[in-house]
């Protein structure tokens, strides 16, 4: 990928003293890089197949040699933090999604850098919330954000992302949330069957079976045969295709019962953390579909809980739709990290 810069909110050019660092974030199918070579400033951003390195260190490696770094005339790289799509409970990374496995203190001396923090990437996607602007995200639907209310994030792509902000006197904390393999809750006589036939692949079936790339191609298979047509080997953005230009009832379909229950997992959310302050969308999957998510049964859904449906009316959904808004709150945890080392 042609290499980019972007300027995050508010508009900062102070060199760092600690000198340009590398920002990482991590996702099953493609690791996208960058270097933040001043406060708010992040240049050289590149994105690059998961599948064409066979470990992450080469990954990142085959980045700092790239002419778009190189370009940049930084130098001496020290520190770095990373946004993966995985649990990070100690030194040893295993990912989910993708057969990358790494030690991070081994990588740190692999790469010859000072300081590397590996974080989970919906922990990172979290602390860039408050900073995105009004043109970095859409809202669906009605509500107004309370002031200082937390905050919730959920987002699906290679797998299915869950986070949330909580505010304290400090500052915002972001929560350490695997809430993707929560056991998938059907809301009506169709989900049940999507579950159903779930189960025949799957003796657990977690939200993130159903609400991601891959759960929308099980999704297609499982309506095919609950409606007895004929199922294409199809992979999910081809399902995404077909929806979005009207050449498929069943793609179209698939498409509205992903986006239904994704509306599910959100007020889940939303009445678990009190997030008053609105929930978030983000993720690869959502922002592609635009308009076709703003009509589907997204905020129905969200809004469907009964006794909390008014409640749920009066908080705010927003689709993200900054381009590299991990690369913001990865920036932030590694500036915090060097601020008290």
């Amino acid at each position: 990928m042609t290499a980019q810069s972007l300027q995050t909110p508010p508009i900062q050019t102070t060199a760092i003293a600690s000198g340009p660092r590398l920002l990482a974030d991590i996702g099953g199918t493609n690791a996208r890089f960058a270097l933040e070579t001043a406060a708010g400033k992040i240049e050289a951003i590149e994105v690059l197949a998961c599948a064409a390195y066979p470990t992450l260190a080469a990954a990142l490696v085959a980045y700092l040699a790239m002419p778009a770094v190189a370009a940049t005339g930084m130098t001496g790289i020290r520190h770095g933090a990373i946004a993966i799509a995985n649990p990070v409970t100690g030194d040893m990374v295993r990912m989910t999604n993708h057969h990358w496995e790494f030690s991070i203190e081994a990588l740190r001396r692999e790469v010859n850098f000072e300081t590397l923090v590996v974080v989970n990437d919906f922990t990172a996607l979290a602390r860039s919330l408050p900073q995105l602007s009004a043109s970095q995200k859409h809202q669906v639907g009605g509500g107004v954000a309370v002031e200082g209310a937390p905050l919730g994030l959920v987002g699906a792509g290679t797998g299915l992302g869950v986070s949330g902000l909580i505010p304290g006197k400090d500052g915002w904390t972001a929560l350490l949330s695997e809430g993707g393999h929560v056991t998938f809750a059907p809301a009506n006589a169709l989900e049940v069957a999507i579950l159903q036939y779930a189960w025949k692949e799957f003796e657990h079936v977690s939200a993130e079976r159903l609400i991601s790339g891959v759960g929308i191609e099980l999704i297609y298979r499982a309506l095919a045969h609950h409606t007895d047509m004929p199922a294409e080997p199809l992979a999910a953005a081809e399902i995404s295709r077909r929806a979005l230009a009207g050449e498929c009832t069943l793609c179209d379909e698939t498409i509205e019962a992903f986006c239904c229950m994704l509306g599910t997992v959100a007020s889940n959310l939303a009445i678990t953390l009190g997030a008053q302050g609105g929930i978030y969308i983000g993720g690869g999957i959502v922002p592609k579909l635009g308009a076709r998510f703003d009509r589907s049964g997204f905020r129905a859904r969200f809004e469907a809980k009964g006794r909390f449906g008014n409640y749920l009316a009066q908080v705010p959904t927003w689709v993200i739709t900054a381009e590299y808004p991990a690369f913001v709150g990865v920036s932030a945890i590694l500036a915090e990290k060097l601020a008290v080392a």
